[in-house]
């Protein structure tokens, strides 16, 4: 292997990663949005609960 296919190797190598990284970034990003409505949707349910137990000791 000369220097130039070795240059070649490791510039394709380092896109690869570089867009392995790019692809993780993306999926956290969406994992967060998601795990945020989660969250929310926890929150929700948790003032319908306590709702309904203050209505039942009206």
């Amino acid at each position: 292997m000369n220097r130039n296919e070795l240059a070649s190797q490791a510039r394709a190598a380092i896109e690869q990663t570089l867009d392995q990284l790019q692809t993780a970034t993306l999926l956290i990003a969406q994992l967060e949005t998601q795990v945020a409505a989660a969250g929310r949707s926890v929150q929700a349910l948790s003032n319908l609960i306590e709702t309904y137990v203050t209505q039942q000791d009206e």
